[in-house]
């Protein structure tokens, strides 16, 4: 059970909630706090002064008052209105972290949301109906409102949910499952529930969360492939490190000197040669920086992800609703675009010494493309071009999004973040920089084929035994795709991952 108090969630209890199932509840004393905001704004869409969301309309319609009977049906109506999105349905654990991260910022007691409807989002949680949400609409400026509307059509009975990955009507699941919808929204409940950065925050944290398995398996892979091209273990001194003092470069050196503790196949300094590539010599200086880029991303993502992101805010204490900005999702933007080109990184590098292992001019006397009889047999050549083809559409992908704007609501929101954009684009990058490692791993396995394996380090060692369990060593051309595509879901599995990952300790 994972408590939502609006200050601890983190991107690991995120995880478990998203894609674990752990079940979430309300902290008993953030529920005082809710009921107090929502009483006062009970009281001021009584009253006759003009308050944003509560009796006004939206956007540029923000001077149109609204007459207090009428003041849920513009609730309602403004969820139907902006349920606007389009494109493919967002996986199931991206809206289950949507869920969980706007429950988080509405039970900080600044919304003014009823403690019902709160209930009724962790009801849809707890038991799994999760609300069918397209990836595609939101500007990420007075928050993620088409994807926050479609999460939340179902707290009233309308819009579609997924059942044990079977997309129904939200009626037809919750009949199966005796959930009974909200009978209406109260004032400015629908504006609590889209007004948010959760959409963006969901699809860019579980990224994140990603991309630090993909720098682990990108580590692993690198000194499988410097084993294989009996790279230089020499540039990996903890000195040469310590002494430019970034500290993602000197973890990622002293990961990579342990997993080749004991190696026989990499090669000291003058020994073969004076010294690598820079795709092999720079392993700690490029994955270092990308591996800091993740650090940052995530300090950014957990300040949000325990944030007010409403508008208005009200202030229990002065009694105030005030219009701001909170909803504008820069600050995420900024650091989506960041993650990108940081994973983006990964994968060129990755390819580089992809291509080494299969080049036979640098391969350090590996056969050509890594098959035993080459002419009649193309082995590896076309993987290092899959591989080429990813890296380059990651270059694409990473132009940020965030630079980019555009007014909307007759111009009174003028200026948008692209937030959902940015995130969405990292989660792209994530996949192609995970199937270009996926294949440096593969590579790099059928190239040790060719070494003396008795050398490896214990670390790889494992690893090879690992990856050959699944994937076979190519004797002769065959088709290549499901191998690829093997060796990818590979380092999609968790359980596989950790076990790779911490393959020394067994």
């Amino acid at each position: 059970m994972i408590i939502l108090d609006g200050k601890t969630l983190n991107l690991e209890s995120l995880k478990q909630i998203a894609r674990h199932h752990a079940q979430v509840a309300i902290d008993e004393a953030s529920r005082t706090l809710v009921d107090k905001a929502s009483a006062f704004v009970a009281e001021a869409a009584q009253g006759k002064t003009p308050v944003y969301g509560i009796n006004t309309g939206f956007g540029e319609l923000a001077n149109v008052t609204i007459d207090n009977g009428n003041v849920g049906e513009l609730q309602m109506n403004l969820l139907k209105s902006h349920a606007c999105g389009v494109g493919a349905p967002l996986s199931q654990d991206i809206v289950r972290a949507m869920l969980a991260l706007r429950i988080n910022a509405l039970v900080k007691g600044y919304s003014g949301i009823r403690l019902d409807t709160l209930d009724k989002m962790v009801e849809l949680l707890n038991k799994n109906v999760i609300p069918v949400v397209f990836e595609k609409g939101s500007l990420g400026a007075s928050g993620d409102l088409a994807l926050l509307s479609h999460m939340s059509l179902p707290l009233v009975g309308l819009g579609e949910v997924w059942i044990d990955g079977v997309r129904m009507t939200t009626k037809e699941g919750f009949r199966q499952t005796g959930i009974k919808p909200l009978e209406r929204l109260h004032a400015k409940e629908g504006l609590s529930l889209i007004n948010g950065t959760q959409a963006m925050t969901a699809i860019g944290g579980l990224a994140l969360a990603d991309a630090f398995d993909v720098l682990e398996a990108a580590n692993l892979s690198a000194a499988m492939s410097l084993e294989a091209l009996t790279g230089i273990i020499d540039a990996f001194h903890p000195v040469i490190h310590e002494v430019r003092n970034h500290q993602g470069q000197m973890e990622i050196a002293k990961v990579i000197r342990t997993h080749l503790e004991g190696s026989r196949l990499v090669t000291g300094q003058g020994e073969k040669r004076v010294q690598d590539a820079y795709s092999l010599r720079c392993i700690p200086q490029v994955h270092g920086a990308s591996l800091e880029a993740f650090q940052h991303v995530k300090a950014i993502i957990e300040r949000e992800m325990n944030a007010v992101t409403d508008n208005p805010i009200i202030l229990i204490d002065q009694q105030r609703a005030i219009s701001a900005g909170n909803f504008h999702g820069q600050p995420l933007a900024l650091a989506f675009d960041y993650l990108g080109i940081a994973l983006a990184e990964l994968a060129n590098i990755s390819e580089r010494r992809l291509e080494r292992m299969v080049n036979p001019h640098l391969s350090n006397g590996l056969p050509p493309f890594l098959i035993k009889v080459c002419g009649l047999n193309s082995g590896f050549m076309i993987v290092q071009y899959a591989a080429a083809s990813l890296v380059s559409e990651n270059k694409v992908l990473a132009h940020p999004a965030s630079v980019d704007s555009i007014p909307s609501s007759a111009g009174q929101e003028d200026h948008v973040s692209m937030g959902s954009i940015a995130a969405r684009k990292a989660g792209m990058i994530l996949e192609n920089t995970r199937q270009v490692v996926a294949m440096e791993m593969m590579t790099a396995a059928q190239a040790i084929d060719f070494r003396d394996k008795d050398k490896l380090a214990r670390q790889t060692a494992k690893a090879h035994k690992m990856i050959r369990q699944n994937i076979p060593f190519i004797a002769s051309d065959e088709v290549m795709q499901p191998h690829l595509h093997k060796m990818d879901a590979l380092l999609a599995d968790q359980a596989f991952i950790d076990a790779l990952l911490h393959a020394d300790k067994e």
